[in-house]
């Protein structure tokens, strides 16, 4: 699209430019005064983006792994194009594979107009018109210019054309272009990411295992035998012996309440 409008813009101002020379055919350019203003419009910017990966550099060529990945080859790179890396910037024999690249170009457009005067002023010496017109200039020597059409000339502050022209008329004429242009202009930052450090190599090397016996404290005697001995007896017999005790002195109470019984009782 930016094309077509240069493309267009170009035809535009080699017309005007064609017009003007037919306007004004002078053996010596230094008879007609020219002015130049420059009318600049409101730019527009686009920005692209581009990323990839460095997968291979040799003196000034790079290969790019592009984030769709497609592989670029860039041959010849510039010492002068460098990439910012962390404040630092790296040419290209300074960049390395495993890099993380980021191009960013930014386009200003910028449409403006290069308005372009040119006048002359000299007496009429001979006019045909509409064709051509022979001035003799403030130097004294006579110029013949080719009459455009619809040229209008100044005589004495009125605006007349070819056909109003007379000799000795002193005679102002005046041609005016406009040259719309298209300024573009791009700006280029590349930033850069290094790879991360590898991690270092595992060391092949034993690893030494040393066992540390644990000293229980000392302890006594009677405490180490009662920790030994397993508890094997049991409460039974001795809740049996209580019951026989009980027993026998159940029997004794009434064997002696029975004796003291019959001592007691008269004898018949």
């Amino acid at each position: 699209m930016i094309a077509t409008r240069f493309s267009r813009t170009l035809s535009r101002s080699l017309l005007g430019g064609g017009a003007l020379c037919v306007a004004f055919v002078l053996p010596s350019a230094a008879q007609v005064q020219t002015s130049k203003t420059v009318t600049h419009g409101e730019p527009t910017h686009s920005v692209q983006i581009e990323r990839g990966e460095v997968v291979y550099v040799s003196g000034n060529d790079v290969m790019i792994k592009g984030e769709d990945g497609e592989l670029r080859d860039f041959n010849n790179v510039p010492d002068n194009v460098t990439v910012n890396v962390d404040g630092q910037q790296l040419n290209v024999h300074q960049i390395k594979p495993g890099m993380k690249i980021e191009k960013q170009t930014i386009t200003t457009t910028t449409p403006r107009v290069v308005t372009t005067v040119q006048t002359v002023t000299g007496k009429v010496w001979h006019v045909s018109p509409p064709s051509y017109v022979i001035l003799r200039l403030e130097d004294g020597t006579n110029q013949e210019f080719n009459i455009p059409k619809g040229q209008k000339f100044m005589i004495d502050g009125k605006e007349t054309d070819a056909f109003g022209l007379r000799k000795g008329m002193k005679v102002d004429a005046q041609k005016v272009v406009e040259e719309p242009e298209i300024v573009i202009t791009q700006e280029v930052k590349r930033t850069g990411k290094l790879p991360p450090a590898p991690p270092p190599p595992k060391q092949e090397v034993p690893i030494l295992v040393v066992s540390v016996p644990v000293v229980q404290p000392e302890q006594p005697a009677t405490e180490m035998a009662a920790a030994k001995l397993p508890k094997t007896a049991s409460d039974l017999p001795l809740i049996g012996l209580l019951g026989a005790l009980l027993c026998a002195a159940s029997l004794t109470a009434m064997l002696i309440r029975t004796t003291a019984s019959r001592l007691s009782s008269p004898r018949g």
